[in-house]
Protein backbone atom coordinates (compact mmCIF):
# COMPACT_ATOMS: atom_id res chain seq x y z
CA UNK A 1 0.00 0.00 0.00
CA UNK A 2 1.36 3.56 -1.27
CA UNK A 3 2.01 5.65 1.92
CA UNK A 4 3.71 9.67 1.31
CA UNK A 5 7.17 7.91 3.23
CA UNK A 6 7.67 5.43 0.49
CA UNK A 7 6.89 7.73 -2.39
CA UNK A 8 9.32 9.91 -1.13
CA UNK A 9 11.61 7.42 -0.41
CA UNK A 10 11.92 6.14 -4.04
CA UNK A 11 11.86 9.26 -5.81
CA UNK A 12 14.52 10.73 -4.24
CA UNK A 13 16.39 7.19 -5.42
CA UNK A 14 15.77 7.44 -8.58
CA UNK A 15 16.84 11.81 -8.53
CA UNK A 16 19.88 9.95 -7.51
CA UNK A 17 19.75 7.09 -10.18
CA UNK A 18 19.19 10.10 -12.79
CA UNK A 19 21.93 12.67 -11.48
CA UNK A 20 24.98 9.54 -11.75
CA UNK A 21 23.93 9.38 -15.32
CA UNK A 22 24.49 12.97 -15.78
CA UNK A 23 27.54 13.10 -13.93
CA UNK A 24 29.40 10.56 -15.87
CA UNK A 25 27.85 11.56 -19.33
CA UNK A 26 30.69 14.44 -19.05
CA UNK A 27 33.23 12.24 -17.56
CA UNK A 28 32.74 9.85 -21.25
CA UNK A 29 34.83 10.87 -23.50
CA UNK A 30 35.71 7.92 -25.51
CA UNK A 31 34.15 4.62 -26.92
CA UNK A 32 36.24 2.99 -24.45
CA UNK A 33 35.40 5.12 -21.44
CA UNK A 34 31.21 4.60 -22.23
CA UNK A 35 31.66 0.38 -23.29
CA UNK A 36 34.60 -0.93 -20.41
CA UNK A 37 34.89 2.84 -17.92
CA UNK A 38 38.56 3.05 -19.96
CA UNK A 39 39.95 0.13 -17.92
CA UNK A 40 40.36 1.86 -14.81
CA UNK A 41 38.31 0.40 -12.36
CA UNK A 42 38.90 -0.38 -9.01
CA UNK A 43 38.49 -3.31 -6.76
CA UNK A 44 35.44 -2.19 -4.72
CA UNK A 45 33.52 -0.66 -7.64
CA UNK A 46 34.34 -3.83 -9.75
CA UNK A 47 33.68 -6.36 -6.95
CA UNK A 48 30.50 -5.18 -5.96
CA UNK A 49 29.03 -3.98 -9.44
CA UNK A 50 29.82 -7.87 -10.99
CA UNK A 51 27.84 -9.09 -8.35
CA UNK A 52 24.72 -6.83 -8.34
CA UNK A 53 24.61 -7.14 -11.83
CA UNK A 54 24.78 -10.83 -11.58
CA UNK A 55 21.69 -11.18 -9.24
CA UNK A 56 19.29 -9.33 -10.73
CA UNK A 57 16.03 -9.35 -8.68
CA UNK A 58 16.09 -13.20 -9.02
CA UNK A 59 18.20 -12.50 -5.35
CA UNK A 60 15.20 -10.69 -3.54
CA UNK A 61 12.38 -11.75 -5.50
CA UNK A 62 12.65 -15.05 -7.78
CA UNK A 63 15.18 -17.51 -4.80
CA UNK A 64 13.26 -15.88 -2.02
CA UNK A 65 9.87 -16.92 -3.80
CA UNK A 66 11.33 -19.88 -4.79
CA UNK A 67 12.07 -21.22 -1.50
CA UNK A 68 9.08 -19.70 -0.25
CA UNK A 69 6.94 -22.43 -1.93
CA UNK A 70 9.34 -25.56 -2.30
CA UNK A 71 11.96 -25.11 1.14
CA UNK A 72 15.04 -25.76 1.00
CA UNK A 73 15.45 -27.78 -2.29
CA UNK A 74 17.32 -24.45 -3.75
CA UNK A 75 19.97 -24.73 -1.68
CA UNK A 76 21.24 -26.73 -4.56
CA UNK A 77 21.60 -23.66 -7.09
CA UNK A 78 23.06 -21.57 -4.01
CA UNK A 79 25.77 -23.98 -3.93
CA UNK A 80 26.28 -24.21 -7.65
CA UNK A 81 26.19 -20.25 -7.85
CA UNK A 82 28.36 -19.80 -4.91
CA UNK A 83 30.93 -22.16 -6.54
CA UNK A 84 30.48 -20.84 -9.67
CA UNK A 85 31.64 -17.55 -8.73
CA UNK A 86 34.15 -18.75 -7.32
CA UNK A 87 35.91 -20.59 -10.08
CA UNK A 88 34.70 -17.23 -12.41
CA UNK A 89 36.69 -15.09 -10.62
CA UNK A 90 39.76 -17.70 -10.03
CA UNK A 91 40.11 -18.58 -13.85
CA UNK A 92 38.25 -16.60 -16.05
CA UNK A 93 38.76 -12.71 -14.84
CA UNK A 94 42.39 -12.82 -14.77
CA UNK A 95 42.92 -14.11 -18.44
CA UNK A 96 40.25 -12.70 -19.67
CA UNK A 97 41.25 -9.48 -17.85
CA UNK A 98 45.08 -9.84 -19.50
CA UNK A 99 43.89 -10.80 -22.89
CA UNK A 100 41.32 -8.49 -23.90
CA UNK A 101 44.37 -5.77 -23.01
CA UNK A 102 46.75 -7.72 -25.58
CA UNK A 103 43.88 -7.79 -28.13
CA UNK A 104 42.06 -4.47 -27.67
CA UNK A 105 38.99 -5.36 -27.33
CA UNK A 106 35.78 -4.44 -25.22
CA UNK A 107 33.63 -7.00 -25.70
CA UNK A 108 33.46 -10.93 -25.98
CA UNK A 109 32.04 -11.29 -29.63
CA UNK A 110 34.89 -9.27 -30.45
CA UNK A 111 37.34 -11.05 -28.00
CA UNK A 112 36.25 -14.71 -29.44
CA UNK A 113 36.51 -13.28 -32.79
CA UNK A 114 40.18 -11.54 -32.33
CA UNK A 115 41.69 -14.18 -29.98
CA UNK A 116 41.47 -17.03 -32.29
CA UNK A 117 42.25 -15.21 -35.91
CA UNK A 118 39.30 -15.15 -37.18
CA UNK A 119 38.66 -13.18 -39.89
CA UNK A 120 35.78 -13.81 -41.78
CA UNK A 121 33.91 -12.12 -39.09
CA UNK A 122 31.83 -15.65 -38.72
CA UNK A 123 32.25 -15.93 -35.01
CA UNK A 124 31.65 -12.02 -34.29
CA UNK A 125 28.43 -11.83 -35.47
CA UNK A 126 26.78 -14.90 -34.63
CA UNK A 127 27.89 -13.96 -30.62
CA UNK A 128 26.11 -10.42 -31.26
CA UNK A 129 23.40 -12.09 -32.36
CA UNK A 130 23.29 -14.53 -29.17
CA UNK A 131 24.06 -11.79 -26.41
CA UNK A 132 20.49 -9.63 -28.19
CA UNK A 133 18.41 -12.52 -28.09
CA UNK A 134 19.40 -13.73 -24.89
CA UNK A 135 19.92 -10.47 -23.25
CA UNK A 136 16.41 -9.30 -24.55
CA UNK A 137 15.01 -12.09 -22.46
CA UNK A 138 16.79 -11.09 -19.22
CA UNK A 139 15.83 -7.74 -19.34
CA UNK A 140 12.54 -8.49 -19.55
CA UNK A 141 12.77 -10.77 -16.86
CA UNK A 142 13.90 -7.56 -14.99
CA UNK A 143 11.02 -5.46 -16.08
CA UNK A 144 8.57 -8.29 -14.86
CA UNK A 145 10.48 -7.90 -11.59
CA UNK A 146 10.07 -3.38 -11.21
CA UNK A 147 6.39 -3.83 -12.65
CA UNK A 148 5.73 -6.40 -9.48
CA UNK A 149 7.56 -4.35 -7.22
CA UNK A 150 5.74 -0.84 -8.28
CA UNK A 151 2.48 -2.20 -8.26
CA UNK A 152 2.42 -3.94 -5.01
CA UNK A 153 3.84 -0.66 -3.10
CA UNK A 154 2.97 2.05 -4.77
CA UNK A 155 -0.41 0.83 -6.11
CA UNK A 156 0.30 1.71 -9.66
CA UNK A 157 -0.66 0.08 -12.67
CA UNK A 158 1.49 -2.73 -13.88
CA UNK A 159 1.85 -1.86 -17.57
CA UNK A 160 2.62 1.95 -16.10
CA UNK A 161 5.29 0.51 -13.60
CA UNK A 162 7.00 -0.98 -15.96
CA UNK A 163 7.72 2.05 -17.96
CA UNK A 164 8.92 4.05 -15.15
CA UNK A 165 11.46 1.29 -14.19
CA UNK A 166 12.58 1.46 -17.76
CA UNK A 167 12.32 4.70 -18.29
CA UNK A 168 14.87 5.49 -15.25
CA UNK A 169 17.21 2.84 -16.81
CA UNK A 170 17.82 3.52 -19.97
CA UNK A 171 17.90 7.36 -19.54
CA UNK A 172 21.29 6.69 -16.49
CA UNK A 173 22.74 4.27 -19.26
CA UNK A 174 22.10 6.03 -21.70
CA UNK A 175 23.82 9.21 -20.74
CA UNK A 176 26.68 7.71 -18.84
CA UNK A 177 27.62 4.25 -19.65
CA UNK A 178 29.67 1.60 -18.34
CA UNK A 179 31.05 4.54 -15.56
CA UNK A 180 27.32 5.16 -14.86
CA UNK A 181 26.37 1.57 -14.69
CA UNK A 182 29.38 0.71 -12.51
CA UNK A 183 28.69 3.20 -9.91
CA UNK A 184 25.31 2.67 -9.81
CA UNK A 185 26.15 -0.92 -9.39
CA UNK A 186 28.42 -0.12 -6.65
CA UNK A 187 25.47 1.88 -4.76
CA UNK A 188 22.60 -0.50 -5.24
CA UNK A 189 24.76 -3.82 -4.84
CA UNK A 190 25.89 -2.44 -0.83
CA UNK A 191 21.85 -1.45 -0.46
CA UNK A 192 21.00 -4.96 -1.78
CA UNK A 193 23.74 -6.27 0.93
CA UNK A 194 22.30 -3.92 3.62
CA UNK A 195 18.36 -5.21 3.19
CA UNK A 196 19.53 -9.37 2.72
CA UNK A 197 21.11 -8.35 6.20
CA UNK A 198 18.69 -6.69 8.06
CA UNK A 199 15.79 -8.19 6.86
CA UNK A 200 15.45 -12.04 7.79
CA UNK A 201 16.61 -11.12 11.67
CA UNK A 202 13.54 -9.38 11.52
CA UNK A 203 11.57 -11.85 9.97
CA UNK A 204 12.84 -14.68 12.17
CA UNK A 205 11.48 -13.23 15.52
CA UNK A 206 8.22 -11.98 13.97
CA UNK A 207 7.94 -15.47 12.35
CA UNK A 208 7.97 -17.35 16.14
CA UNK A 209 11.74 -18.30 15.49
CA UNK A 210 12.18 -22.10 14.36
CA UNK A 211 9.28 -23.43 15.94
CA UNK A 212 6.60 -22.07 14.05
CA UNK A 213 8.72 -21.89 11.17
CA UNK A 214 8.58 -25.84 11.15
CA UNK A 215 4.85 -25.92 11.43
CA UNK A 216 4.11 -23.59 9.19
CA UNK A 217 6.08 -25.39 6.61
CA UNK A 218 4.28 -28.95 7.93
CA UNK A 219 1.12 -27.11 7.43
CA UNK A 220 1.98 -26.40 4.12
CA UNK A 221 3.79 -29.81 2.98
CA UNK A 222 6.90 -28.01 2.28
CA UNK A 223 10.15 -30.17 4.25
CA UNK A 224 13.12 -28.40 5.42
CA UNK A 225 15.51 -31.14 4.26
CA UNK A 226 17.61 -30.19 1.26
CA UNK A 227 17.36 -33.96 0.12
CA UNK A 228 13.44 -34.09 0.85
CA UNK A 229 12.01 -30.56 -0.09
CA UNK A 230 9.89 -31.42 -3.46
CA UNK A 231 10.81 -34.70 -3.88
CA UNK A 232 13.94 -33.63 -5.38
CA UNK A 233 16.11 -35.91 -7.10
CA UNK A 234 19.42 -36.69 -8.75
CA UNK A 235 18.61 -34.38 -12.24
CA UNK A 236 16.91 -31.86 -10.41
CA UNK A 237 19.95 -31.78 -7.91
CA UNK A 238 22.27 -31.57 -10.98
CA UNK A 239 20.26 -29.20 -12.77
CA UNK A 240 20.60 -26.66 -9.53
CA UNK A 241 24.28 -27.11 -9.27
CA UNK A 242 24.22 -26.46 -13.18
CA UNK A 243 23.61 -22.93 -12.61
CA UNK A 244 27.41 -22.45 -11.74
CA UNK A 245 28.37 -23.06 -15.31
CA UNK A 246 26.69 -20.49 -16.84
CA UNK A 247 29.07 -17.56 -14.85
CA UNK A 248 31.58 -18.47 -17.75
CA UNK A 249 29.53 -17.00 -20.68
CA UNK A 250 27.98 -14.10 -18.80
CA UNK A 251 29.04 -11.01 -21.18
CA UNK A 252 27.69 -8.74 -18.77
CA UNK A 253 29.90 -10.37 -15.76
CA UNK A 254 32.75 -10.93 -18.02
CA UNK A 255 32.43 -7.18 -19.28
CA UNK A 256 33.52 -6.39 -15.43
CA UNK A 257 36.51 -8.30 -15.63
CA UNK A 258 37.85 -6.21 -18.71
CA UNK A 259 37.36 -3.01 -17.60
CA UNK A 260 39.28 -3.70 -13.54
CA UNK A 261 42.44 -1.45 -12.95
CA UNK A 262 44.92 -4.32 -13.14
CA UNK A 263 45.33 -7.97 -11.54
CA UNK A 264 46.08 -6.71 -8.25
CA UNK A 265 42.59 -5.11 -8.19
CA UNK A 266 41.01 -8.25 -9.42
CA UNK A 267 42.49 -10.37 -6.97
CA UNK A 268 40.92 -7.89 -4.43
CA UNK A 269 37.80 -7.88 -5.96
CA UNK A 270 37.43 -11.76 -5.61
CA UNK A 271 37.66 -11.50 -2.19
CA UNK A 272 34.97 -8.62 -1.51
CA UNK A 273 32.92 -10.54 -4.31
CA UNK A 274 32.99 -13.86 -2.56
CA UNK A 275 32.01 -12.52 0.79
CA UNK A 276 29.21 -10.37 -0.58
CA UNK A 277 28.08 -13.63 -2.61
CA UNK A 278 27.89 -15.96 0.41
CA UNK A 279 26.51 -13.57 2.74
CA UNK A 280 23.78 -12.73 0.51
CA UNK A 281 22.57 -15.82 -1.09
CA UNK A 282 22.16 -17.15 2.45
CA UNK A 283 20.15 -13.85 2.91
CA UNK A 284 17.59 -14.53 0.46
CA UNK A 285 17.70 -18.05 1.42
CA UNK A 286 16.62 -17.19 5.03
CA UNK A 287 13.52 -14.43 3.68
CA UNK A 288 12.21 -17.19 1.66
CA UNK A 289 12.62 -19.76 5.05
CA UNK A 290 10.95 -16.94 7.62
CA UNK A 291 8.58 -15.79 5.09
CA UNK A 292 7.25 -19.18 5.41
CA UNK A 293 6.08 -18.72 9.36
CA UNK A 294 5.45 -15.18 8.47
CA UNK A 295 2.99 -15.60 5.62
CA UNK A 296 1.34 -18.88 6.78
CA UNK A 297 -0.87 -18.89 3.19
CA UNK A 298 0.31 -17.32 0.03
CA UNK A 299 -2.71 -15.17 -0.26
CA UNK A 300 -1.48 -12.79 2.01
CA UNK A 301 1.40 -11.78 -0.43
CA UNK A 302 -1.40 -11.48 -3.43
CA UNK A 303 -1.50 -15.00 -4.22
CA UNK A 304 2.55 -13.94 -6.06
CA UNK A 305 5.31 -16.30 -3.87
CA UNK A 306 8.03 -13.74 -6.04
CA UNK A 307 6.72 -10.75 -4.20
CA UNK A 308 6.99 -12.40 -0.30
CA UNK A 309 10.31 -10.07 0.21
CA UNK A 310 8.09 -7.28 -0.26
CA UNK A 311 5.28 -7.98 1.81
CA UNK A 312 7.32 -8.85 4.16
CA UNK A 313 9.56 -5.34 4.53
CA UNK A 314 5.43 -3.28 4.20
CA UNK A 315 4.75 -5.34 7.31
CA UNK A 316 7.87 -5.36 9.61
CA UNK A 317 9.35 -1.83 9.07
CA UNK A 318 7.70 1.54 9.12
CA UNK A 319 7.66 3.55 5.76
CA UNK A 320 10.68 5.34 5.92
CA UNK A 321 12.80 2.33 6.70
CA UNK A 322 10.40 0.23 4.36
CA UNK A 323 11.08 2.48 1.46
CA UNK A 324 14.71 2.23 1.64
CA UNK A 325 14.82 -1.13 1.97
CA UNK A 326 12.20 -1.65 -1.06
CA UNK A 327 14.95 0.17 -2.55
CA UNK A 328 17.23 -2.34 -2.26
CA UNK A 329 14.64 -4.58 -4.71
CA UNK A 330 14.32 -1.72 -7.36
CA UNK A 331 18.52 -2.16 -6.86
CA UNK A 332 18.70 -5.48 -7.89
CA UNK A 333 16.89 -4.91 -10.63
CA UNK A 334 18.00 -2.08 -12.15
CA UNK A 335 21.40 -2.93 -11.88
CA UNK A 336 21.13 -6.21 -13.76
CA UNK A 337 18.76 -4.48 -16.73
CA UNK A 338 21.80 -1.53 -16.97
CA UNK A 339 24.60 -3.64 -17.45
CA UNK A 340 22.25 -5.90 -19.98
CA UNK A 341 21.64 -2.92 -21.83
CA UNK A 342 25.09 -1.27 -21.81
CA UNK A 343 26.46 -5.24 -23.28
CA UNK A 344 23.62 -5.43 -25.86
CA UNK A 345 24.90 -1.65 -26.75
CA UNK A 346 28.51 -1.91 -26.93
CA UNK A 347 27.67 -5.58 -29.34
CA UNK A 348 25.72 -3.26 -31.96
CA UNK A 349 28.19 -0.45 -31.59
CA UNK A 350 31.28 -2.12 -31.66
CA UNK A 351 30.37 -5.96 -33.55
CA UNK A 352 28.16 -5.29 -35.92
CA UNK A 353 28.62 -1.15 -36.61
CA UNK A 354 32.01 -0.80 -36.37
CA UNK A 355 32.59 -4.44 -38.21
CA UNK A 356 30.39 -2.90 -40.87
CA UNK A 357 31.83 0.44 -41.28
CA UNK A 358 35.71 0.65 -40.95
CA UNK A 359 36.90 3.93 -39.64
CA UNK A 360 33.85 4.74 -37.35
CA UNK A 361 34.80 7.88 -35.22
CA UNK A 362 34.77 7.52 -31.33
CA UNK A 363 31.57 9.87 -31.58
CA UNK A 364 29.58 7.42 -34.03
CA UNK A 365 30.30 4.35 -32.02
CA UNK A 366 29.13 6.04 -28.74
CA UNK A 367 25.55 6.94 -30.35
CA UNK A 368 25.60 3.89 -31.90
CA UNK A 369 25.68 2.33 -28.51
CA UNK A 370 23.27 5.00 -27.11
CA UNK A 371 20.86 3.88 -29.46
CA UNK A 372 21.45 0.45 -29.56
CA UNK A 373 20.08 0.81 -25.57
CA UNK A 374 16.79 2.18 -26.25
CA UNK A 375 16.31 -0.44 -28.99
CA UNK A 376 16.72 -3.31 -27.09
CA UNK A 377 14.99 -1.61 -23.75
CA UNK A 378 11.78 -0.97 -26.10
CA UNK A 379 11.79 -4.84 -27.27
CA UNK A 380 12.12 -5.93 -23.74
CA UNK A 381 9.81 -3.99 -22.68
CA UNK A 382 7.09 -5.44 -24.43
CA UNK A 383 8.05 -8.75 -23.78
CA UNK A 384 7.72 -7.48 -20.34
CA UNK A 385 3.71 -6.44 -20.36
CA UNK A 386 2.01 -10.20 -18.87
CA UNK A 387 2.38 -9.40 -15.33
CA UNK A 388 1.51 -13.49 -15.32
CA UNK A 389 5.12 -13.92 -16.06
CA UNK A 390 7.43 -16.07 -13.40
CA UNK A 391 10.83 -13.92 -13.08
CA UNK A 392 12.55 -16.96 -12.62
CA UNK A 393 11.78 -19.09 -15.36
CA UNK A 394 12.98 -15.84 -17.65
CA UNK A 395 16.21 -15.51 -15.98
CA UNK A 396 16.75 -19.45 -15.88
CA UNK A 397 16.33 -19.58 -19.88
CA UNK A 398 18.81 -16.70 -20.50
CA UNK A 399 21.24 -17.76 -17.96
CA UNK A 400 21.34 -21.20 -19.34
CA UNK A 401 21.90 -19.51 -23.00
CA UNK A 402 24.63 -17.73 -22.23
CA UNK A 403 26.01 -20.25 -20.24
CA UNK A 404 25.58 -23.16 -22.94
CA UNK A 405 26.74 -20.83 -25.58
CA UNK A 406 29.71 -19.26 -24.66
CA UNK A 407 31.00 -20.82 -21.47
CA UNK A 408 32.65 -23.91 -23.77
CA UNK A 409 33.80 -21.04 -25.87
CA UNK A 410 35.11 -18.72 -23.56
CA UNK A 411 37.10 -21.21 -20.87
CA UNK A 412 38.55 -23.38 -24.46
CA UNK A 413 39.84 -19.49 -26.09
CA UNK A 414 41.49 -18.43 -22.90
CA UNK A 415 43.05 -22.21 -22.03
CA UNK A 416 44.74 -23.23 -25.41
CA UNK A 417 47.08 -22.38 -27.59
CA UNK A 418 46.43 -21.98 -31.31
CA UNK A 419 42.79 -22.81 -31.05
CA UNK A 420 41.28 -22.97 -34.60
CA UNK A 421 38.19 -20.65 -34.68
CA UNK A 422 35.85 -22.88 -36.53
CA UNK A 423 36.34 -25.81 -33.73
CA UNK A 424 34.36 -23.21 -31.21
CA UNK A 425 32.16 -22.41 -33.64
CA UNK A 426 31.35 -25.38 -34.27
CA UNK A 427 30.74 -26.29 -30.80
CA UNK A 428 28.57 -22.77 -29.82
CA UNK A 429 26.21 -23.75 -32.72
CA UNK A 430 25.86 -27.11 -31.66
CA UNK A 431 25.59 -25.72 -28.23
CA UNK A 432 22.59 -23.28 -29.10
CA UNK A 433 21.11 -25.91 -31.10
CA UNK A 434 20.67 -28.53 -28.16
CA UNK A 435 19.84 -25.01 -25.64
CA UNK A 436 16.78 -24.85 -27.66
CA UNK A 437 15.41 -27.93 -28.88
CA UNK A 438 15.68 -29.29 -25.02
CA UNK A 439 13.84 -26.58 -23.40
CA UNK A 440 11.02 -26.77 -26.30
CA UNK A 441 10.79 -30.50 -26.57
CA UNK A 442 10.24 -30.14 -22.50
CA UNK A 443 13.36 -31.89 -21.48
CA UNK A 444 14.45 -28.78 -19.54
CA UNK A 445 11.16 -30.66 -16.97
CA UNK A 446 13.88 -33.30 -15.98
CA UNK A 447 17.35 -31.72 -16.56
CA UNK A 448 18.19 -28.18 -17.01
CA UNK A 449 18.90 -27.46 -20.62
CA UNK A 450 22.45 -25.99 -19.46
CA UNK A 451 23.49 -28.83 -18.73
CA UNK A 452 23.56 -30.64 -22.10
CA UNK A 453 24.14 -27.59 -23.77
CA UNK A 454 27.60 -26.72 -22.15
CA UNK A 455 28.70 -30.47 -22.39
CA UNK A 456 27.90 -31.29 -25.62
CA UNK A 457 29.07 -27.62 -26.89
CA UNK A 458 32.60 -28.60 -24.85
CA UNK A 459 33.11 -32.18 -26.43
CA UNK A 460 32.50 -30.48 -30.16
CA UNK A 461 34.74 -28.29 -29.83
CA UNK A 462 37.26 -31.04 -28.55
CA UNK A 463 36.49 -33.58 -31.28
CA UNK A 464 36.62 -30.86 -34.08
CA UNK A 465 40.22 -29.60 -32.57
CA UNK A 466 41.43 -32.76 -32.32
CA UNK A 467 40.84 -34.84 -35.64
CA UNK A 468 40.82 -31.50 -37.61
CA UNK A 469 43.28 -28.85 -36.52
CA UNK A 470 45.25 -30.61 -33.44
CA UNK A 471 45.26 -29.62 -29.91
CA UNK A 472 47.95 -27.68 -27.58
CA UNK A 473 47.10 -26.88 -23.98
CA UNK A 474 48.58 -23.91 -23.18
CA UNK A 475 51.06 -25.38 -20.10
CA UNK A 476 51.81 -21.84 -19.11
CA UNK A 477 48.34 -20.49 -18.53
CA UNK A 478 48.65 -19.48 -14.91
CA UNK A 479 45.78 -17.62 -12.42
CA UNK A 480 46.50 -15.14 -9.56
Amino acid sequence: MMTTETMITFVVYLIFLVGVGIYFYRKTESAEDYLIGGRGMGSWVTALSAQASDMSGWLLMGLPGAVYSAGMSQIWVVIGLGVGTYLNWKYVAPKLRVQTEETQTMTLPNFLSKKLGDKTGTIRIYSAIIVLFFFTIYAASGLVASGKLFESILGIDYKVAVFIGVGTIVFYTFMGGYLACCWTDFFQGSLMFLAILIVPGFAYVKGGGVAEIQMAAQARDISLNIFESGNIGTLAIISSLAWGLGYFGQPHILSRFMSVKGLKELTQARKIAMIWVVISLAGAMAIGITGIAVFKDVSQIGGDSEKVFIYMITKLFNPWIGGILLAAILSAIMSTIDSQLLVSSSTLSEDFYKFIKKGATEKEIMWTGRFGIIVISAIATLMAMNPSTKILAMVSYAWGGFGGVFGPAVIATLYIKNLNWRSVFAGMLVGTITLILWKTVGYGAYLYELVPAFAINGIVIGIAEKYFFGIKLDSKATCN
